[in-house]
């Protein structure tokens, strides 16, 4: 005899409370293997798939796309049991997540016929007149949707009918096209009803172009909302402050470009940029600390995890290179571009987005020249890069056109002062202007 399990939303790790559906990559009545992902979610932090840790067949799932669900709450429930049904998988791996705990087997996705598959004769929805009373509206439901069919949430979805709102006509209450097709008239007839409405009604006297008199209302969770708490602790706790300078980086390319001419991986700017960074660190390890105060200390740190700033289509993240300090240019290129891949995919798992001690921001991507960056709380400072381009310069005693860079330092005050903050920055500036120094140093 099949028994019914409930998987819940597992706990994603690095504190993270909740998650938002984004996709559901099973339907009710498929057949699942123990760890085959059922649902992709996102987190305030990464895009994480989540796997079943049990095999069997889906009977309901809690939650549409979008939803959001805390840690906890039940995600869907599976008839595990039989053979038929599950395979012989009938006991979870206790694997909990990809990318987290045990290994996960590789994703095995199948599908079984579905009660709907068999022609059934749809119940016709019942019809309405003027005379007829009108009918209270059902209250929203809580659970699962009494939905089987694929095709008929497919058809809901496409058309914008919402199912926990509709009652359905097939035994027990089960929704079935001609439900989803009725509500579907109904809502052509209601449009319509309100274009003639406003066609006849007279405009708002101060109604604003393009919108309403209270704006566009944007919500603040999921990632834009994790920044967006990071960044007001940030200008709450630290007391930052910021120092400049331009710096020639003419050698510096021209060094760029004879290292790469040399053969081997490509050199990437911003890993070349992260190597004079550690070895900026090393001779100035106050910004490469946090603050303690509940101890009133100044944790200076080892190890050098160097995050840089990623721009992507779900917003700003922050990638974390561990262990910078001990990597070559080579070593760092290559981190440099596989997390900078997965964060353009939604890809990062929570641990490649946390743990940094240092950020380089490298806004000249943007096509700019300056910035004052806020600190990626807790750490202690982050090093701007502004873009480089031809620009008058006086080059031994002449006026010429060489490649100049702005570099911006943001530090947190109670780690030190000025002179330090500015021997770090006028470090790094003197190895970008000439790349020997980094090597006369190491």
């Amino acid at each position: 005899m099949a028994q019914v399990l409930e998987f819940k939303l597992p706990d994603l790790g690095e504190g993270l409370t909740e998650a938002s559906i984004v996709t559901w990559l099973v339907q009710v009545g498929d057949v699942v293997a123990v760890d085959q992902p059922v649902v992709e979610v996102e987190t305030a932090k990464a895009m994480v798939e989540v796997p079943c840790p049990y095999g069997g067949v889906v009977t309901a799932r809690f939650g549409e796309e979008g939803t959001e669900l805390p840690v906890g709450s039940p995600l869907l429930t599976v008839a595990v049991g039989t053979p038929a049904e599950g395979e012989g998988d009938d006991e979870g791996s206790g694997n909990v997540l990809v990318g987290y705990g045990t290994a996960a087997a590789p994703a095995r996705r199948r599908r079984v016929r579905r009660q709907d598959d068999l022609p059934v004769a749809a119940p016709a929805a019942p019809t309405r007149n003027a005379s007829s009373a009108p009918v209270p509206e059902a209250p929203p439901r809580s659970g699962p949707v009494p939905v089987i069919s694929p095709l008929v949430r497919k058809l809901a979805r496409e058309h914008g009918v919402d199912l926990r709102e509709l009652p359905g006509s097939g035994p027990e209450g089960l929704i079935m096209r001609a439900d989803v097709e009725s509500a579907m008239r109904e809502t052509v007839q209601v449009r319509a009803h309100a274009a003639e409405a406003e066609a006849v009604a007279p405009a708002p006297a101060q109604a604003p172009v393009g919108g309403t008199a209270d704006g566009i209302r944007v919500p603040l969770r999921g990632l834009r909302g994790a920044v967006a708490d990071k960044l007001t602790r940030s200008r709450r706790e630290i007391p930052d402050a910021t120092c400049w300078v331009d710096a020639d980086a003419t050698e510096f390319m021209h060094a760029r470009v004879a290292m790469n001419a040399a053969g081997g991986e490509k050199i990437s700017v911003l890993a070349l940029l992260a190597r004079i960074c550690t070895a900026a660190l090393a001779r100035y390890p106050e910004l490469n600390s946090r603050v303690d105060m509940a101890a009133r200390e100044v944790v200076q740190l080892d190890a050098v995890h160097l995050g840089f700033a990623a721009q992507t289509e779900r917003g700003l993240v922050v990638p974390v290179v561990k262990d910078a300090h001990v990597r070559d240019a080579e070593s760092l290129s290559a981190e440099f571009a596989r997390l900078t891949d997965a964060a353009r995919a939604g890809r990062l798992t929570p641990g490649e987005l946390t743990g940094g001690t240092f950020t380089l921001n490298n806004y000249g991507v943007f096509g700019v020249d300056g910035s004052t960056p806020i600190i990626n709380h807790p750490e202690a400072a982050m090093l701007g890069v502004g873009r480089i381009i031809p620009k008058p310069w006086v080059h031994q005693g002449e006026l010429a056109v060489r490649q100049v860079v702005q570099l911006s330092l943001t530090f947190d005050h109670r780690v030190c002062d000025g002179g330090t903050a500015g021997g770090f920055l006028r470090y790094v500036a003197d190895c970008i202007e000439q790349p020997a120094v980094l090597l006369r140093t190491l």
